[in-house]
Order: structure tokens, then C-alpha cells, then sequence
């Protein structure tokens, strides 16, 4: 561990990032990496949108933060405490006239079935491991004075609500865990290792208290069984991470080492990958993120995610962060948790 430099603001670094990341990469995505350059020029120099747009990646962002910050307003954090804020503010998210950014099929199914009153585990959809639940999971990394049971029961029950497959459950808790390490000031070299010591401490554990039987939805001999098939996909894809970190070129497009980020385990993968590329340059990972052949808008988030719980909110450009779309808001959350 190194020491968290005072007033970094790491909750602000972070939700900034990802939002960033998210403006950057939103045009780039769905485009293959020829094809970006062809559009944005080098993509070292890659400048940010003047109307600096956000996907639906910062928008359920925000709905998990603002349901988080509700929740914790009414005392400790708890599984029935979470679950109505966190309902209300996917199904606000789910009838916004804003949510037409290319939003998940997964999300736009599950939170259609909250919308009607459906228990969050009939709504949940197991079949799911897409990234639109780790995309979004920052928030319960940032957020101060969650236990460790807390903060992973909190990041899968968060992932279940729509992407209910063990992987989304445990790429979304490995994602949430990643952030807080590195606001608490984790040297990023040695954040992979901690990563998977983490994974296999985890990998039979099936938290009841947060996600019910939400395993049995599945086609599972039982809960162990369930859990640990998400964590051995995240598992493995740490073990491509840490090879990818050694070997790779940044002039290679990251999605060839780490996968393209469109499911879960790849999206955190990828991401980190570009954060580690660059870890004192946080422009340059988000610039190396948003181009990349995969879920840009996806990838970038995380990376920015993780370098701006790393080196805290003053690592951003002032013009980039003055015109990003919610910057009010993103700045409202983190100063909450950065104090």
C-alpha cells in the first residue's frame, strides 16, 4: 500500500473519469480501430467532443449513486434499504426521454419488468453477464464507511437488479473492490495480484443476505456452484491481464489482448489494461480506452474510473471537465464522499 495523498478527491477523480471516459469513447464505439483513427486522427492526440455527451454509462451511474446515496441518508446499508431507492432510480433511468444513448438490451428488459412491480429476482435476468453492471458499480467503491461485506454484497445485489449471471455478479464486485483499492491509495502495480487474491477469497462464497435465491433462477446444483462460476470467468480473464500488462504494446489495440469489453469480465479487463498501460497519464489510458475496437464508451469509463480514484479529481484537463454533460451533478457526489 502506498499513503493516499491528502485532498486527492479520489470519489470526484473517479466519477469524473468515468464520465470522461464515457464522452470520449461513445463516438468511437461500435467502430473498428482503422476506422477511429480514419475519423479522430492519431489516437494519442484524440481531443474531446465540444458537447462533451455521456452514454448510458454515466446516466445509470448516476441512478446507482443517487440510490446509493438515499439508502445510506436512511442509516447503515442493507439489502431491503438499497433494493426500493435502487428500483425507483432504474425505472426513472428506464422512462427518462434522456435515455436514448444506446442503452443496454439487458437493462432496458429487466428494468421494463421493475417498472411493473416484478420482485428484482424474477426481473433479473441470470442469462445476462453484459458490462452494464460493472459500467456502473464506481459509486460503491467511492462511497465512505462500507464494510467489505457491505460494499460486495451492495456491488452484486446492484449487478442482479439487471445482469443476473454469477459473472456480472463477480465482475462487478472485482470492479467495485478495484476502485476503492486504488482511492485507498493501492500502488498499481501490485493491483492485479490483489485482484485475484481477492477473486479466490470469494470464489465458493454466495452472499444470501443481498441476493436471496436469486442462484436458484439458474440451472445450478447449488449456490456455491452458481457464484463460483463467475468468478473462475473473472479469474481467468485476470490471468490474461497480467500476462497482457508484461507483453503488450500500447500501440496495440488493447481488445486484442484482454477481449473487447461487450461482457462483463472483459470490460473490467480491458479497462484496467489501458489504466495500466498508463497509470501516470490518465488522458493517455483514456485516449488508448475510446480507441479501441470493442465497447469504447464501456472501456474508457472504467479506465477512467480506476485512474481517477488513483490520482484524484485534480489528473483532469479544467476544459475537459467543464464541459462534460452532468458535471454539476458528478461533482455533487464526489464531494459528499470525498468529505
Amino acid at each position: 500500500m502506498t499513503t493516499t495523498p491528502a485532498g486527492k478527491r479520489a470519489a470526484a477523480g473517479s466519477l469524473l473519469g468515468l464520465a470522461l471516459g464515457d464522452a470520449l469513447g461513445f463516438p468511437t464505439e461500435f467502430n473498428d480501430v482503422p476506422s477511429i483513427l480514419a475519423k479522430c486522427g492519431p489516437w494519442r492526440e484524440m481531443e474531446l467532443p465540444r458537447r462533451a455527451f455521456v452514454s448510458d454509462d454515466t446516466q445509470m451511474t448516476l441512478a446507482l449513486g443517487r440510490g446509493l446515496r438515499t439508502a445510506m441518508g436512511r442509516g447503515s446499508l442493507a439489502p431491503k434499504r438499497l433494493q426500493r431507492p435502487l428500483r425507483e432510480e432504474f425505472v426513472d433511468w428506464y422512462q427518462s426521454p434522456e435515455n436514448n444513448r444506446a442503452p443496454g438490451r439487458t437493462c432496458l428488459t429487466a428494468c421494463a419488468l421493475l417498472k411493473e412491480g416484478r420482485d428484482w429476482r424474477d426481473a433479473s435476468q441470470v442469462g445476462s453477464k453484459g458490462c452494464g453492471a460493472n459500467m456502473r458499480v464506481a459509486p460503491l467503491g467511492l462511497a465512505p464507511g462500507l464494510s467489505a461485506e457491505q460494499r460486495s454484497g451492495a456491488a452484486q445485489l446492484q449487478s442482479a437488479f439487471t445482469h443476473g449471471h454469477p459473472t456480472a455478479l463477480a465482475a462487478s464486485d472485482l470492479t467495485a473492490h478495484a476502485v476503492w483499492l486504488l482511492a485507498q491509495g493501492t500502488d498499481p502495480e501490485g493491483l492485479v495480484g490483489r485482484l485475484r487474491s481477492y477473486a479466490l477469497d470469494q470464489r465458493t462464497r454466495y452472499d444470501h443476505t443481498w441476493l436471496g435465491d436469486l442462484w436458484s433462477r439458474a440451472h445450478d446444483p447449488g449456490p456455491e456452484h452458481f457464484i463460483a462460476r463467475g468468478w473462475d470467468e473473472c479469474l481467468a480473464v485476470l490471468d490474461r491481464l497480467q500476462d497482457a500488462v508484461r507483453t503488450i504494446s500500447p500501440e496495440t489495440d488493447p481488445c486484442l489482448a484482454t477481449g473487447e469489453g461487450w461482457i462483463a469480465e472483459e470490460a473490467l479487463a480491458t479497462g484496467l489494461l489501458c489504466f495500466l498501460l498508463f497509470p501516470g497519464d490518465p488522458v493517455l489510458a483514456l485516449r488508448r480506452a475510446a480507441c479501441t475496437s470493442g465497447d469504447s464508451d464501456s472501456i474508457a469509463c472504467l479506465t477512467g474510473a480506476f485512474a481517477g480514484a488513483w490520482l484524484g479529481a485534480d489528473a483532469w484537463p479544467a476544459d475537459w471537465v467543464d464541459r462534460i454533460e452532468h458535471r454539476d451533478e458528478l461533482l455533487e457526489l464526489g464531494a459528499l464522499w470525498d468529505a
